[in-house]
């Protein structure tokens, strides 16, 4: 099965991989339309007056003025306000994507480490037999990390080393894997395939091997391959 990129919804953000995707789709398609709007505004200000005010032969200089009180004010409401509106939504967006790990309903728990310069997957819900079921990558041979469809999982970040950067592009979600530290995340994958994975944190010499692909599976595929890990 070759490598699978979501389908774009707008503006390059894939749509429906994950349920991350869900969340943050609309904070992300508003986030660049907002950014459109300010910079066409922008630009008109700049070239207006520029066209309009441009120097004539034997016109006079322009009136200097100090300050123009309203216009001050404009200027530091507006990006005040808009800044306001994308810290609130991206708040609220947060919240739902951090709280996400404290569903009850989640049965499935993977450890995710990080080191120079590849990656291991232990699938803890296999209790005893959680050792006997590690995947692990070196730089020649990247891993695969299995998850079911339309299940929550669970995932316990760690790093070996130095920082790197746990992330399925397609699915939204990135979490850092810190010495030390254990990051916890959690989310649903919504399209069976495979997608490609990757550090997104400059962790040294070898940075560009850290990637991984994470294949998304039935249920049953799902068991079937958890009871292949333990009995290799």
């Amino acid at each position: 099965m070759g490598i699978y990129r979501a389908k774009g919804s707008l503006m390059g953000f894939g749509s429906g991989a994950s349920s991350v995707n869900g969340i943050t789709g609309s904070l992300w398609n508003g986030a660049w339309i907002a950014a459109a709007v300010v910079g066409v505004f922008t630009a008109i200000l700049i070239l207006y007056p520029a066209v309009r005010h441009r120097k004539k032969i034997g016109a006079k200089f322009p009136t200097q003025t100090q300050y123009n009180v309203p216009v001050e004010i404009a200027y530091t409401v507006i990006p005040f306000l808009i800044v306001a509106v994308l810290f609130f939504f991206t708040a609220k967006d947060e919240s739902k994507i951090v709280n996400a790990r404290n569903n009850p309903n989640i049965t499935h728990t993977i450890e995710v480490t990080g080191f120079q310069w590849s990656w291991q997957f232990k699938y803890d819900e296999l209790g005893a037999n959680a050792d006997k079921a590690k995947v692990t990558g070196t730089p020649d041979a990247p891993p695969t990390l299995v998850v079911p469809l339309n299940e929550p999982v669970k995932y316990l970040v760690r790093s070996n080393d130095v920082v790197h950067g746990f992330w399925i592009p397609a699915f939204m979600d990135q979490v850092e894997a810190i010495p030390g530290v254990t990051n916890v995340i959690a989310f649903t994958a919504k399209q069976l395939g495979t997608f490609p994975g990757r550090c997104n944190i400059l962790c040294g010499r070898a940075h560009t091997y850290m990637i991984f692909n994470v294949k998304v599976v039935t249920p049953e595929q799902y068991q079937s391959y958890l009871n292949s890990l333990v009995s290799a």
